[in-house]
């Protein structure tokens, strides 16, 4: 089976390194997009590939802040029930409330300690590649 892609929007280089490595090192075999800010990822989500399983989003972000890009991916019937994940250092609980007003499926705050983010790549990996079965795409009218 082939493994499922995840689109990364992280503009920081050492954060979205650490990532990439504490999914590999907790075993999640996934292939990783890496988008730098907004519009690469919006780019990316309207192009011909097939969409990823899950969008891992920070917030912010230079262009497009991590909650319009999350506004654009929910406007989109090609994307609307895309699995969007907010992977942020944010502690405000406006960013929180804000999210899940636009329609985040989690919101999880990035752990400081490298063996912590990899048990939370880990559960991320495993429920939202593995044990989730996601929406039926929508079809065009």
């Amino acid at each position: 089976m082939e493994a499922k892609t995840i689109l990364l929007v992280e503009d920081n280089e050492d954060d979205a390194h650490l990532t990439l490595a504490a999914f590999k090192d907790a075993g999640i075999s996934a292939r990783f997009v890496v988008a730098k800010d907004g519009l690469e990822a919006l780019g990316y989500l309207s192009g011909d590939a097939a969409l990823p399983g899950l969008v891992l989003l920070d917030l912010n972000l230079p262009k497009l802040s991590g909650q319009e890009i999350l506004e654009r991916i929910r406007a989109a019937p090609r994307t609307a029930t895309l699995p969007v994940v907010i992977l942020t250092s944010s502690v405000e609980e406006g960013d929180l409330a804000r999210c899940y007003a636009l329609g985040a499926n989690s919101f999880v705050r990035k752990a400081v300690d490298f063996k912590e983010f990899q048990e939370i790549a880990c559960v991320l990996g495993r429920y939202w590649l593995d044990i989730n079965v996601p929406a039926p795409p929508r079809r065009a009218a």
